[in-house]
């Protein structure tokens, strides 16, 4: 929780939570659809976790019928100013993933990008893939951009900082005693000395426990990749980029 008593993922989600991912840009999103939809991702698709909207936007440049969610008003409100932000308007909304404001089977696709599945109890977070289910039409699919849990353990950096701007970036990581969640506090501090702090809490899933999870919400795990060039995913893999269809 934080310090009024707000989940972890209220705190972070932030205007100023960009500074810490600078690399992560509209350039980088047109990559990562592209390949998206050389894997089969069509038609009418949710980004959910869309933040300031920068796969949604990508979305639209590759003639997808984009809509976006997002759990962060101060994010949702950056959209309109983004570049290509014209082409998500009206089409983005505030709301949970656990409780999608969609009917049953009205979408081809859903995506879940830069680790935005996992912030939840497994339990919580096979409620979010039970979600994903729903809304998708039969034969319709899911990507999750995951972390490799294998790869985090081996080379996870406790402590870094650096700067830029106007700002200075702290951040502190660590593995829960089970290896099961990677943990962040993250300080960014201003010119004028001023400090934002948050923290960062998200469970590393095993592909054969995201499979068992998959599973329970009537979906099936029908590719990995090892990252957004379609690379082999081992335990050397940047990313896990799961492919399920409902």
């Amino acid at each position: 929780m934080g310090a009024a008593g707000a989940p972890w993922y209220v705190e972070a989600f932030r205007a100023s939570y960009r500074v810490v991912y600078p690399h992560r840009d509209l350039a980088a999103a047109r990559r990562e659809i592209a390949h998206l939809c050389g894997r089969g991702l069509t038609g009418r698709v949710l980004d959910a976790g869309c933040g300031f909207g920068r796969h949604g936007v990508a979305m639209a440049e590759q003639g997808l019928a984009p809509c976006g969610l997002d759990l962060s008003e101060e994010l949702l409100r950056e959209v309109p100013g983004e570049e290509g932000g014209e082409l998500l308007a009206g089409r983005v909304l505030r709301g949970d993933l656990r409780r999608l404001p969609f009917r049953g089977q009205a979408l081809d696709g859903v995506t879940l990008l830069f680790s935005s599945f996992g912030y939840f109890s497994d339990g919580e977070n096979g409620e979010v893939l039970g979600e994903l289910g729903r809304v998708l039409r039969p034969g319709g699919l899911a990507f999750l951009d995951l972390m490799n849990p294998d790869l985090i353990r081996r080379t996870l950096v406790p402590r870094s900082e650096r700067s830029g701007g106007d700002w200075k970036v702290t951040e502190e990581r660590s593995l829960s005693s089970d290896g099961r969640r990677v943990r962040k506090r993250v300080v960014l501090g201003a010119a004028d000395g001023s400090e934002r702090r948050w923290r960062e809490d998200v469970r590393l899933y095993e592909p054969a426990e995201l499979e068992a999870l998959a599973a329970a919400a009537g979906l099936k795990v029908t590719g990995v990749d090892g990252d957004f060039s379609g690379a082999v995913f081992d335990r050397e893999a940047e990313r896990q980029i799961v492919r399920l269809r409902a």
